[in-house]
């Protein structure tokens, strides 16, 4: 019977010995997914916190290597996100901080930051304001063309449907043609008052909701400005 260091020493090595003869180099090979808080600044000056979903990747350049350090770009994101507001500046020392923690094995990197961050807005119609979420990515990489940032949100807005908008414009001509004779004369105040009647707007288009989605790529040295994008 095999004591337990025995039995350690004899497990065989699957990375190393399951098909030697499969190799090759790969694009991207990482952890995604990494639950890490991230200190964030819209914009306004308010550097707030926020639960953040993270990818953290390298390249793989050795095709005589089976695989990376994950747990070197998993401490490397808790080191700098738990502790450094997120900007440019700080992305890319973390992109360099991949690599150096790879020299042998890599030479691109990327990063991927998701969350939401509330925003103070102004009401409309008064002098209140109140909180929105926007979702928010930012997408990092370092490769052989230099650094490379991008910004993403989205902002939810009401717009007027263009398919009942023309239905409706369709129906009041309609209308229009019935209520005043083609062959006499048009009088303007008995249109202006026809315009304003419920028997003139007879159909009115609806409103939908819709979401614009913007991204960003951002010149080197530009704050990643939130407010001001949206």
């Amino acid at each position: 019977m095999h004591s337990h260091e025995n039995t350690v020493r004899l497990m065989p090595d699957v990375a190393t010995q399951a098909q030697p003869h499969l190799a090759g180099a790969l694009d991207w090979v990482g952890m995604d997914g990494i639950e890490v808080p991230v200190r964030f600044d819209a914009g306004d000056g308010d550097v707030q916190r926020a639960s953040a979903q993270v990818g953290a990747f390298v390249n793989l350049t050795r095709p005589d290597r089976r695989g990376i350090h994950m747990s070197r770009l998993y401490l490397l994101v808790d080191q700098y996100l738990s502790a450094r507001t997120v900007d440019g500046a700080m992305l890319e020392s973390l992109l360099r901080a991949f690599l150096e923690s790879h020299k042998d094995l890599a030479d691109h990197a990327r990063i991927s930051i998701r969350f939401d961050q509330l925003v103070r807005r102004a009401a409309l119609r008064s002098d209140n304001s109140g909180w929105r979420a926007y979702p928010v990515s930012i997408e990092a990489s370092l490769c052989s063309d230099g650094f490379r940032m991008e910004l993403g949100t989205e902002v939810v807005y009401s717009s007027t449907c263009p398919a009942s908008a023309a239905l409706s414009r369709q129906l009041i001509q309609e209308q229009f043609a019935k209520d005043f004779d083609a062959g006499k004369p048009v009088d303007h105040a008995a249109v202006l008052a026809w315009l304003g009647s419920e028997k003139g707007i007879v159909a009115t288009p609806h409103a939908q909701r819709s979401v614009a989605r913007l991204l960003v790529r951002f010149v080197d040295g530009a704050p990643l400005n939130l407010i001001g994008l949206l």
